[in-house]
């Protein structure tokens, strides 16, 4: 939601302002000085760990991905290392209590990597949806999600953030091409825009995939639905709300043993 507020500038400030419309991504005064705002409260960026769902599925021989080792750091403190590094020094966890209590073992509260993590606790939830709907009242702007059991090392959060901020739609979703399409959602993109949010579909000729990282408003919080790939983001689609970042680099998601050992090698 926006509201409308009146400010006095200086002409000079207002000649420069108006100099980085570009009638393209900043279309007029108002989105050039929101677009610098946004800016200027990159140190306020905020970031979301989603680990919800049912723990069998988040467990690695006996371990949670989220904490198994990949090279010298597990994989939480790789994407705590990241996202720092790329501003977003406030961080939410989502998960079930057992694996907050995990996670909170390896990275505590966040000082030793200069962030602040904020623990939330999922009580019940039967999809992604559900599980982000958490932190409903505790996050109030533009915001980055990313699944608990990926590495994301190689892939340039910022530009997907810029992205967002610039398009101007609900969420932002980072995608990569894919060889096996059918294992996640595909969508079928004209410049930009997605048209079309399809998850997991049997079969595809599409190799456009999302990469379980996306930016996001917090009015995503208010769509109805259990999942994100099979709810949230096809609605979003349909209104013309969901916009796409294509990345040359990939994540490594962790499901197996294989994945992790072959992480341990990137890593």
């Amino acid at each position: 939601m926006k509201e409308k507020i009146s400010i006095t500038l200086n002409k000079k400030i207002i000649q420069e302002i108006d100099g980085i419309v570009d009638n393209v991504f900043i279309r007029n005064r108002s989105q050039a000085i929101e677009y610098l705002v946004n800016n200027a409260l990159g140190q306020q960026k905020t970031a979301v760990i989603l680990v919800g769902g049912p723990l069998e599925k988040l467990r690695i021989n006996g371990q949670f991905k989220i904490t198994a080792k990949a090279g010298n750091l597990t994989v939480v403190e790789l994407a705590v290392k990241k996202l720092r590094e790329n501003g977003f020094k406030k961080i939410f966890v989502v998960g079930k209590h057992p694996i907050l209590t995990a996670v909170f073992d390896v990275v505590k509260e966040g000082s030793r990597y200069g962030v602040s993590i904020n623990y939330v606790e999922e009580i019940r939830a039967e999809g992604s949806a559900e599980s982000l709907k958490y932190l409903r009242g505790k996050i109030r702007s533009s915001f980055l999600v990313v699944f608990g059991d990926i590495i994301f090392e190689r892939i340039n959060i910022q530009k997907l953030w810029e992205d967002h901020i610039k398009q101007r739609g609900i969420a932002t979703l980072m995608l990569t091409t894919s060889a096996t399409p059918s294992k996640k959602g595909v969508v079928k993109v004209e410049g930009n825009k997605i048209l079309e949010f399809i998850q997991k579909p049997k079969t595809t000729d599409i190799y456009l995939g999302f990469s379980s990282i996306f930016a996001a408003e917090p009015e995503i919080l208010e769509y109805e639905g259990k999942s994100l790939e099979y709810d949230v983001f096809p609605k979003l689609a349909e209104k013309g709300l969901l916009i796409g970042h294509l990345s040359s680099e990939k994540e490594i998601h962790i499901n197996t043993l294989e994945d992790l050992r072959n992480a341990n090698k990137k890593c």
